[in-house]
């Protein structure tokens, strides 16, 4: 789900304490939040964020320092992800209130099932992590890029272990070439000294999400971002891949300023309805693809094919064009059955209304 979300409609004016809270600013907390509170819940509420959900409990950041809560009350005014801004009551924390989320992570849930998964709210950066080694693999970055577009937050590709590839700087170039504009950075995160370029992204305020496969040094990375420590893995030699260290999301606070939501590995990430992030990813493809003499073109050898006519002249990277149909054929498919699962959801509850409606109206009688 990517495209930035709507801002909320302003309240009328009223003092806004919060935004005065340096504890609160640190981990987040902008405008944007502080527009949907009303001078009553501010009055009468807290507000904490989301940094961790470990099944039962759930722990979450305020101005008080990190504490736990039940899922129950938690959950309790709807489902939560790490990053979300929660609204609690102050004599017993029961959550009355998610707030509007300002950007949205998903991904196409595990399994036969196409539902969404929400990975992380709120991100206002999403470093892309791949590594300089047999991980490295230009469809896979393209296949991240296109989710993070699709949520509005900045994406940064990171190449780390720099020190097991000949040529890093080859690989940089080669992911530089895959948008416009985007920031790449090569880094032994290894060498803390080598990770200052990243900084520019992780400061006060600023929330950024690790996103990745299994063993590519996102908690390595982590770590020498100033996050808390956290479990690394070696590089297994038969197939330089590392072994999967994280197991579930959370938030930490940076040396920086900013917080991280580091994420378990994942080798393939389904995509959701993801339509903007691809065309916003592939506009290139597309200016190419308008130019084709029949609009019902296949790009197959038809006559007047400017895709095929590109990748004859080197315009184009065949393989871009292949990942762009493949990419393009999946979030279509996943987002027509996603919007039927939604039609199906709206009937059943249509139906069950128009139910108790019936019963209540005999009863009457």
């Amino acid at each position: 789900m990517m495209c930035r979300l709507p801002t909320p409609r302003l309240n009328p004016k009223h003092p806004n304490p919060m935004m005065n809270d340096r504890k609160l600013l640190e981990i987040g907390w902008k405008p944007f939040f502080q527009q949907q509170l009303s001078a009553e819940a501010q009055a009468s509420s807290i507000v904490a964020r989301v940094s961790s959900h470990l099944g039962i409990d759930v722990l979450l950041l305020g101005e008080a320092g990190e504490f736990r809560l039940p899922v129950s009350l938690a959950e309790s005014a709807g489902e939560i992800a790490v990053g979300d801004w929660l609204v609690l009551r102050k004599d017993d924390h029961r959550a009355i209130q998610r707030l509007d989320r300002q950007t949205l992570l998903q991904r196409k849930a595990l399994g036969e099932e196409v539902r969404p998964q929400t990975i992380a709210a709120n991100i206002d950066t999403l470093f892309i992590v791949s590594s300089c080694n047999a991980d490295f693999n230009l469809s896979r970055i393209e296949r991240y890029l296109a989710l993070a577009m699709q949520t509005g937050a900045t994406p940064v590709v990171v190449l780390t272990k720099a020190d097991l590839c000949d040529d890093p700087l080859s690989l940089r170039e080669q992911a530089e070439q895959l948008h416009p504009g985007l920031s790449v950075q090569t880094v032994d995160a290894r060498k803390p000294e080598n990770v200052e370029t990243l900084l520019n992204w992780c400061g006060p305020g600023q929330t950024i999400a690790l996103l990745g496969s299994s063993g590519v040094g996102k908690s390595t990375l982590a770590n020498a971002l100033g996050a808390d420590d956290l479990a690394t893995g070696e590089i297994r030699e038969q197939d330089a891949k590392g072994r999967h260290t994280t197991t579930s999301r959370s938030l930490h606070r940076l040396i920086s300023g900013g917080v991280l939501i580091d994420n378990p590995g994942v080798r393939e990430i389904q995509l959701p309805d993801c339509e903007d992030g691809l065309i916003e990813l592939f506009a290139d493809v597309l200016n190419i693809e308008s130019a084709c003499r029949f609009r019902n073109c296949r790009h197959q050898g038809d006559l007047g094919c400017a895709i095929q006519a590109a990748i004859e002249s080197g315009e184009l990277d065949e393989r871009r064009y292949i990942n762009f149909q493949k990419l393009n054929a999946e979030q279509a498919r996943n987002a027509v059955t996603l919007a039927e699962r939604h039609e199906q959801s709206r009937t059943t509850s249509q139906k069950h209304k128009s139910s108790i409606a019936r019963k209540r109206r005999r009863y009457e009688e």
